[in-house]
């Protein structure tokens, strides 16, 4: 039923009780990576689950492969800095940080970039044994955007997050 009106996740409620909202992010061409329209519909999906009173709590995933593998690249290069500003560029990708029912990230795979910093934005975080953290921005000679340096500071201490914002080295789980 939920999962028609969405090209970029899969979404259902799950567990036996039928109170678990369940997004699965799925692009997998793209390694999950976080574009334009899949930001959109991850906005809807949180706050239908938000809205809904069966839903006692969410879990945000996406592939064995990628959790998300960051921002759209393609999708951004071409944007001047003018473009993005008054385009509200990255506006309402704080969504998951201010729904009010638990939001578990269940990170397998790459979680990178954005995609390290939609998994912080989560109240928990379960990785499996191939997860790997990281904000290779500065490979691409930018800096994380959508708030990825406080998260980062906050989850592993300042000295691990300068070392992988400022060389964008990767953690395992």
């Amino acid at each position: 039923r939920a999962g028609a009106a969405f090209q970029y996740l899969l979404v259902q409620k799950t567990g036996a009780q039928k109170n678990v909202g369940l997004i699965q992010l799925n692009r997998p061409q793209a390694l999950n990576a976080l574009c334009e329209g899949l930001m959109a519909e991850l906005r809807r999906a949180l706050e239908a689950m938000e809205s809904d009173p069966e839903v006692g709590a969410i879990v945000l995933t996406g592939s064995q492969k990628a959790f998300a593998a960051g921002a759209d690249i393609k999708e951004m290069q071409n944007k001047t800095f003018q473009e993005c500003c008054n385009s509200g560029f990255l506006g309402g990708w704080d969504k998951v940080s201010v729904v009010r029912k638990p939001i578990i990230a269940a990170v397998n795979g790459y979680a990178l970039g954005g995609g390290c910093e939609l998994a912080m934005m989560c109240d928990i975080i379960y990785a499996g044994e191939k997860a790997q953290f990281g904000q290779p921005e500065i490979l691409l000679g930018t800096i994380p955007g959508a708030g990825g340096t406080q998260r980062l500071t906050r989850a592993v201490g300042k000295s691990l997050a300068m070392e992988m914002v400022l060389t964008g080295d990767r953690i395992s789980a």
